[in-house]
C-alpha cells in the first residue's frame, strides 16, 4: 500500500474518500495508519501502545470500585462504590448490567477526581465514558480485548475529526465538546465493535453528539466534580442508546461532519460565564455558593 509520508483529513466524509482512494476498507486500518504516518510510529508500537491505554483505563475501574472514593472537598461521597452495591443487590431498574456500567463511569471520573491515574478519553472530565461503557458491552457479549482494542482506534479517529473542525475543550466550546465529544467517540466504537458498518458507525456518532449540543461547563468551585462527574454517566447511557438505534439500522439525517460543525458554533456562542469559568449556571446557584465558601473555609 502506498500511503504518503503524512496522512490529513478534513472530517468524516474526507475519511472515507480517503479510505477509498488508499485502499482500507477498515476504519480501524485506516486510522491505525493515519496516526503512524503523523506520529512516526510503526503500526505494531501503536497497538501495543493502545493495549497499554486499555489497561490504565481498566485498572482505573478497578482501583475506582474498591472503595467509596471521597474527594478533598467532599463534593463526591463513594458514589460509585454506593452504585456497585446497589446493582449486586439486584435492585436495579433494568438489567444489573446496565447498573454496572453507570457504577464502572463514575469510579474512573471519581478517581480522576481523587487523583488517581485514568487516561483522558478524550480528556480527564470526561474520562469514565468510554472506559465504562466499552468494558461492560464487550463483556456482556464476550468481545475479545483485540477487537475492543481495535474499537479505541476508531474512537481516537472520531476525536481527532472533532479536533479537526471545532474543540474538545470545555473552556472552549463548553461541555458538550468534552462529555458530547466521549460519548460520540464512545458511540461509533461501539457500534465498531458490534460489526457494524461505516453508515452506522457515523450515525451513532452524529446521534450522540447531536443529543447534547449546548451542553455547558459549569463546575462547582472551579472542580471537576459537580455535575461532571455525573455528566460523563449521561455521556455513557447516551453512547449506548446512539449505538444500539444507529445498529438497529436508524440513519442520522445530518452528517456527523454538519453536527461538529453546529457543535463549534454553537460553542462560539456561549458565554465565557459558561465555559469551565465558574461564573454562571450551576456553579452559581446558592447552594454551590454555600459548597465554594465551604472549600474555601477548608484551606483556611
Amino acid at each position: 500500500m502506498n500511503l504518503p509520508k503524512r496522512i490529513r483529513i478534513k472530517g468524516w466524509n474526507d475519511t472515507l474518500n480517503q479510505m477509498n482512494n488508499f485502499g482500507f476498507e477498515d476504519v480501524f486500518r485506516f486510522f491505525l495508519n493515519y496516526e503512524a504516518k503523523n506520529s512516526e510510529n510503526s503500526c505494531d508500537y501503536l497497538l501495543k501502545k493502545m493495549h497499554f491505554h486499555w489497561k490504565t483505563m481498566k485498572n482505573a475501574i478497578t482501583k475506582g470500585l474498591e472503595k467509596p472514593n471521597i474527594t478533598t472537598s467532599k463534593f463526591i461521597q463513594g458514589g460509585a462504590f454506593h452504585m456497585k452495591q446497589f446493582a449486586l443487590s439486584g435492585h436495579s431498574l433494568l438489567d444489573s448490567s446496565y447498573s454496572i456500567m453507570i457504577s464502572r463511569i463514575l469510579a474512573v471520573a471519581e478517581l480522576n477526581a481523587c487523583m488517581g491515574k485514568i487516561v483522558a478519553a478524550p480528556t480527564a472530565g470526561s474520562c469514565g465514558i468510554i472506559p465504562g461503557v466499552l468494558l461492560s458491552v464487550a463483556e456482556k457479549h464476550k468481545i475479545s480485548e483485540k477487537n475492543l482494542v481495535e474499537s479505541l482506534f476508531v474512537a481516537g479517529g472520531i476525536g481527532e475529526i472533532i479536533s479537526i473542525r471545532a474543540s474538545l475543550s470545555g473552556s472552549t466550546h463548553g461541555c458538550q465538546a468534552e462529555v458530547g465529544s466521549a460519548s460520540a467517540m464512545a458511540a461509533g466504537a461501539l457500534v465498531y465493535m458490534m460489526e457494524g458498518n461505516l453508515e452506522m458507525i457515523e450515525s451513532a456518532a452524529a446521534f450522540a453528539l447531536k443529543n447534547i449540543l449546548g451542553l455547558v461547563c459549569d463546575p462547582i468551585a472551579g472542580r471537576v466534580e459537580i455535575p461532571c462527574i455525573k455528566r460523563n454517566v449521561l455521556g455513557g447511557c447516551n453512547a449506548l442508546a446512539s449505538a444500539e438505534m444507529a445498529l438497529a439500522g436508524i440513519a442520522t439525517n445530518i452528517p456527523l461532519d454538519e453536527v461538529i460543525d453546529a457543535m463549534a458554533s454553537i460553542g462560539n456562542l456561549i458565554p465565557c460565564s459558561l465555559k469551565e469559568t465558574s461564573q454562571g449556571g450551576l456553579a452559581i446557584t446558592p447552594s454551590a455558593l454555600v459548597l465554594q465558601n465551604q472549600i474555601k473555609d477548608l484551606k483556611g
